[in-house]
């Protein structure tokens, strides 16, 4: 694959689940641009960590404090596709170091505003640039990968914000314990200063911008339905998991019986099993890519209302929470891939849409799952719902599965 503007050298899809075995190594910067989803997944969700202390000091309400949260997701969906386009002629190299220099003034001046506002708009530009980075890093991980390993590339990448909800998050939220709210995001800040000098070393100077492109062949890549369809499972696969794991809490107490205290040990099982989860799908999505994308979601499904039958029960409740974050998250670095190939000569916009796809499912999955949680259904409400929404993943990429068998073998993306 080259760059923007260029055709991404994908293997045909009639040979897509019958690549040769990925290198026993991936390229440096794959773990580089890793290092760099992990302090982007880090910061958006360190927040809800601190929420006690940010109202305290800056006299909001707790419900307040929480738009830092959301205004940041808001940002994430429009600032991928977004700054993909004003970033289009910048070589991706400069893309993503401008990005971690935005990350990092970001980082700053929440550090050291005392307005509300002003933190509103510091954390909704610093989701502008943490869109543009990922969208981008897809695509040099991709690149730097080669066809036969960038699903295992994406996942390596993918794996870093997994890692930041088992490292990053409450590591952060013991550092605001002991040193004030405001000490996390000045260590962010200093961290993502710290991947400038990385991302400049690994990452090629000619990396982007060698061939002319325009915003109108950008665009066409929206012509593609498959596209779409990727981005539709993008949507369902994260809106089903993440609708029930934000309110898993009162599922683990309520129903389950479980101690509160035992809770975040039980997340963090959850978090262990998405990362390996993205590192095993990435794999087995260079080989079976579109067996990949039909068996997560579908044993997701299952999980999911077994998670709704047996919540009654501590021990299969755990060992559930754990499947699903193994298989829950697994498809997401092949739909990745799968949009960056059908993207065509747009792969960092087919990347970048991807970004505002996983974010959108959770705005609506979260949206849905707190209504289901009011409802009858009381703690189980959220699991119900990420069972249909999981469950509608499978439309989609059987499609994209039946699609490929009918194209001919020398066609490719």
């Amino acid at each position: 694959m080259t760059t923007r503007g260029a055709t991404l050298h994908a293997p045909t899809d009639a040979r897509a689940g019958e690549l040769e075995r990925p290198p026993v190594r991936l390229p440096l910067v794959v773990y580089v641009l890793s290092l760099g989803t992990f302090l982007m997944g880090t910061t958006e969700f360190v927040v809800a960590g601190l929420l006690p202390e940010i109202s305290a000091d800056l006299q909001v309400s707790v419900a307040q404090a929480g738009l830092l949260i959301t205004v940041f997701a808001v940002g994430m969906i429009v600032g991928a596709p977004l700054m993909a386009m004003l970033t289009l002629r910048l070589p991706q190299r400069w893309t993503l170091l401008l990005a971690l220099g935005i990350f990092a003034v970001g980082h700053v001046v929440v550090a050291v505003g005392s307005s509300f506002g002003l933190l509103l708009a510091a954390r909704f530009l610093t989701a502008l640039a943490t869109g543009a980075f990922w969208a981008v890093a897809n695509v040099v991980a991709t690149h730097a990968a080669g066809p036969a390993a960038s699903s295992r590339a994406l996942g390596v990448v993918g794996a870093g914000a997994m890692l930041a909800n088992v490292v990053g998050v409450p590591l952060g939220a013991f550092a605001g314990q002991l040193m004030g709210w405001r000490g996390p995001f000045w260590a962010l800040a200093a961290l993502g200063a710290a991947a400038m000098v990385l991302i400049a070393r690994q990452v090629p100077r000619d990396a982007g911008g060698d061939q002319a492109v325009s915003v109108r062949s950008e665009l066409s890549a929206l012509r593609s339905g498959r596209l779409w369809l990727a981005l539709v499972a993008c949507v369902t696969t994260t809106g089903g998991v993440l609708s029930t794991y934000t309110y898993i809490s009162p599922l683990l107490t309520d129903r389950a019986g479980l101690a509160a205290g035992l809770v975040p040990l039980i997340l963090v099982g959850f978090g262990v099993g998405a990362l390996a989860g993205f590192l095993v799908g990435g794999r087995l999505g260079d080989r079976r890519p579109y067996l990949t994308t039909i068996v997560a979601p579908a044993v997701t499904t299952v999980l999911l209302l077994a998670l709704c039958l047996l919540s009654g029960h501590a021990a299969p409740t755990v060992v559930l929470v754990a499947l699903l974050g193994l298989f829950g998250l697994g498809a997401n670095p092949v739909l990745i891939s799968l949009a960056v190939r059908f993207a065509g000569k747009a792969p960092t916009l087919g990347s970048a849409l991807t970004v505002s796809a996983f974010n959108l499912g959770t705005a609506i999955g979260s949206f849905a799952a707190g209504r289901a949680l009011d409802s009858a259904l009381g703690a189980t409400g959220p699991a119900a719902v990420g069972t249909a929404v999981a469950a509608l993943t499978l439309i989609p990429t059987i499609v994209i599965a039946l699609t490929r068998r009918r194209r001919p073998a020398s066609s490719s993306a």
